[in-house]
């Protein structure tokens, strides 16, 4: 297994910088427009000939992380590709100016003949920002670590972030001239992603062609050639295409409207525990209803005994004449107690 260390931001490094636009882009977040931002939406993952390789999640929602207001992205994408199961998750706390506060990304491949596995998470602690990174590629394991202060960091972009800002931005339907911001690369070096704009087009979603407004995302990188993503929205926010440049994979809206998602209760922790709670509540109201009232017990054997011994090819109508008479015979009963104590 190897390990690798650094602490503290390289003289290179410090040089990379955020643009002033990129940095007035974040101050300028107006709560409105977080508010806006706040939804699910889900997609479908598409190869080059239209089949559906899988699907593609991301939500954003206000909560807090250690009594601290924050906003939770969370992003997923799950599949398949040439039978290999693979799939991505990141899951974000960012302040209301989209500064990390903690991130955590995963993404794996099951090959036929091992598995390929990265990880990376980072937080913030007492004015540092520290990531640490493990590889894994069958048996062999990679682990790294490296802190950056957070001045070095002004204007970060991470996976998570850049979600909610593409939503931000697709709202505006602008992007500022020379908005460059700085990301950490899968070798956690500091780097630059720009974003630009695409413009208007027309597309097709599900049964109707639709405008849509595109956002290009230029991502840099140390060892790696440059890659370029290209998002298009619909007017209200919702994603309708992504799609990395050279790839033969898409992320694609098939229908516009929310895709309904099945609900299996019983796979809920929270609602399978309010069942659980609200079946024994239940349990105990009729247990306590048969003990304040015995003659229950009484009538239910009587019913059955009769039932079983008449045996009725009609048990509906042998029921309903059984309580007839039974409240007939109660209500005699009744009438003759009265009279007798008159």
């Amino acid at each position: 297994m190897e390990e690798t260390e650094s602490v503290g931001a390289s003289s290179a490094a410090e040089e990379i910088k955020s643009s002033d636009e990129a940095v007035a882009f974040m101050a300028s977040i107006e709560p409105e427009e977080l508010q806006r931002c706040v939804f699910p939406e889900r997609l479908d993952v598409l190869s080059d000939g239209g089949g559906v390789l899988g699907e593609f999640s991301l939500s954003v929602e206000f909560t807090r992380r250690a009594l601290q207001p924050c906003m939770l992205v969370h992003a997923q994408s799950k599949g398949a590709i040439d039978g290999c199961p693979c799939g991505t998750t990141v899951t974000a706390y960012l302040t209301a100016e989209l500064e990390v506060l903690e991130e955590d990304y995963h993404e794996f491949v099951k090959l036929h003949d091992h598995n390929v596995e990265k990880r990376c998470h980072m937080v913030q602690q007492n004015g540092w920002m520290v990531i640490d990174t493990c590889s894994r590629v069958g048996e062999e394991v990679t682990k790294g670590h490296v802190s950056y202060t957070m001045s070095a960091l002004r204007g970060l972009v991470t996976e998570g972030s850049s979600m909610l800002l593409m939503r931000l931005i697709a709202q505006r339907k602008k992007v500022p001239e020379n908005t460059v911001f700085i990301f950490l690369d899968q070798c956690s070096c500091i780097n630059l992603t720009t974003f630009s704009q695409l413009g208007v087009k027309r597309v097709e979603v599900g049964d109707k062609v639709t405008e849509v407004f595109g956002v290009q995302r230029l991502v840099g990188s140390v060892e790696d050639s440059p890659s370029t993503w290209q998002c298009y929205f619909l007017d209200n926010g919702r994603l309708a295409i992504r799609k990395q440049v050279g790839s033969p994979v898409t992320i694609r809206l098939q229908q516009q409207g929310p895709k309904k998602i099945p609900l299996v209760w019983e796979e809920d922790m929270q609602l399978y525990s309010q069942y659980l709670e609200r079946k024994e509540e239940l349990r105990a109201e009729y247990a306590s209803y048969l003990r304040e009232h015995p003659e229950i017990r009484t009538m239910l054997s009587r019913y059955l005994q009769d039932l079983l011994i008449v045996k009725p090819d009609n048990v509906c109508q042998f029921t309903r004449m059984h309580f007839e008479s039974s409240t007939s015979r109660r209500s005699s009963d009744s009438k003759l107690k009265t009279t007798n104590s008159t």
